[in-house]
């Protein structure tokens, strides 16, 4: 595959990262509920390849805090933080009106632990923002993170609380501009009706579109008032492939890059848009996706790496332990290592995956259309824009290090405001 001159060993890109790694051993203890396609395991099955192919060292590796009650209302309503810090499997029968008015039910369920999960994968993509922040690494990962459908006073489509946004709003305390990009199958919905509406935040989302959840991310979706050209929506269809994917993500990456020029970058890398996916109808393959991760990197801007979807698990394992490889510079053997899921990846116990033979419905007219839309909206952004900044929200504090550490009261500065003002 043409990798664009953005393979890591090679070139500009080939120097070192200073990555940070946030991880939880408890995530991967919550459970959706029998049956439900979204299995926070998958998290721990990423770690333990992570461990057996020997990267953890070449990493700091930091327990998240957990993102408190008032951290998680610097985005949310109030009364739906309350909401998930109240409810139980036990309760749950005695709030029937309120499960509604949240969208917390089927899709969304209550299961034990909601709360403190919700806080741990936040944690970490707001710790990730702040580590950042303070230049103590250039790229952060969260994989626990990227929860992109959860809106200000509801649940959607398996997320609760929006990391991401209260990632953004934290790196909006130090940047003047945030890139937002999504290569989840599903439109990263929450995320861009968030920042509709402010040219400090871009967001640019490649989803399947068209009779498929959550139905938004039109290619006419762009932004509304001084948000206008500030979201971007690639619709694509059924069975799209590497090769198809990147004619269309190279230049409309770069040229956002070119002309946005954000201070810091969210890639949230949804794995449910692999080939083979349970929920999912695309057919990229592991390196193809992991070429967007390679691609962002090589622009050498602050980077905060996410999860999202994927829900075959060991597709997904496979698909976050390289991409953290593509990460720190380093190139990950296809012989997977004996450890403690072993079993999962037979008959090959191999790390990559070999797309289908299905059918791209992606013709390269359709590509070609969508590409020449996206570069003229883009051609309406003049240059960045200029953000003059009276007064700046206080840093949040910043932990130690350790994972030992037991009091996580001092993370952030109580008074600090994370809300975006756009009159700035």
């Amino acid at each position: 595959m043409d990798t664009g001159g953005n393979s890591l060993p090679s070139g500009t890109d080939g120097v070192k990262r200073k990555v940070c790694y946030f991880y939880d051993p408890e995530v991967g203890n919550y459970y959706y509920g029998q049956g439900h396609p979204m299995k926070p395991h998958r998290i721990r099955m990423t770690h333990a390849l992570l461990a057996h192919y020997g990267l953890l060292q070449n990493m700091q590796v930091l327990k998240p805090f957990p993102a408190r009650e008032r951290d998680l209302c610097r985005f949310h309503a109030d009364d739906y933080v309350s909401f998930l810090r109240s409810i139980t499997p036990e309760t749950q029968q005695d709030q029937l009106r309120q499960l509604k008015r949240f969208n917390v039910g089927e899709d969304c369920p209550v299961f034990d632990g909601l709360f403190s999960f919700c806080q741990t994968y936040a944690g970490g993509s707001v710790g990730g923002a702040v580590k950042l922040n303070h230049g103590l690494c250039d790229i952060a990962i969260n994989w626990a993170g990227g929860l992109h459908h959860a809106k200000k006073c509801e649940a959607s489509g398996f997320c609760y609380v929006n990391d991401i946004v209260l990632a953004i709003l934290e790196l909006l305390k130090q940047h003047e501009r945030v890139l937002y990009v999504d290569i989840d199958i599903h439109h990263g919905d929450g995320v861009e009706e968030a920042f509709y509406t402010t040219d400090r935040v871009m967001t640019v989302s490649f989803h399947k579109f068209g009779d498929y959840f959550p139905g938004t991310g039109d290619i006419r979706d762009i932004g509304y008032s001084k948000g206008k050209f500030y979201s971007l929506n690639v619709p694509l269809d059924d069975g799209i492939d590497d090769e198809s994917y990147h004619y269309l993500f190279k230049p409309i990456i770069g040229k956002v890059m070119e002309v946005f020029r954000p201070g810091a970058v969210v890639l949230q890398c949804g794995a449910d848009s692999l080939s083979g996916d349970r929920l999912g109808c695309f057919n990229l393959s592991i390196k193809g996706h992991a070429e967007c991760v390679k691609f962002m990197r090589s622009f050498n801007v602050p980077l905060l790496l996410l999860g999202g979807g994927g829900y075959t698990i060991r597709n997904v394992a496979r698909c976050w332990c390289y991409e953290t490889g593509v990460a720190l510079g380093v190139e990950v053997d296809d012989k997977m290592p004996q450890h403690e899921y072993y079993e999962y990846f037979g008959p090959d116990y191999t790390l990559h995956v070999a797309p289908s033979n299905m059918e791209n419905k992606n013709s390269r007219q359709l590509l070609e259309e969508i590409r020449n839309k996206l570069l003229e909206y883009l051609s309406k952004l003049q240059h960045a824009p200029s953000v003059q900044f009276q007064e700046r929200p206080p840093d949040s504090e910043l932990p130690e290090a350790d994972e030992d550490q037991e009091d996580g009261d001092e993370r952030w500065d109580p008074d600090s405001d994370m809300d975006v003002d756009d009159e700035r």
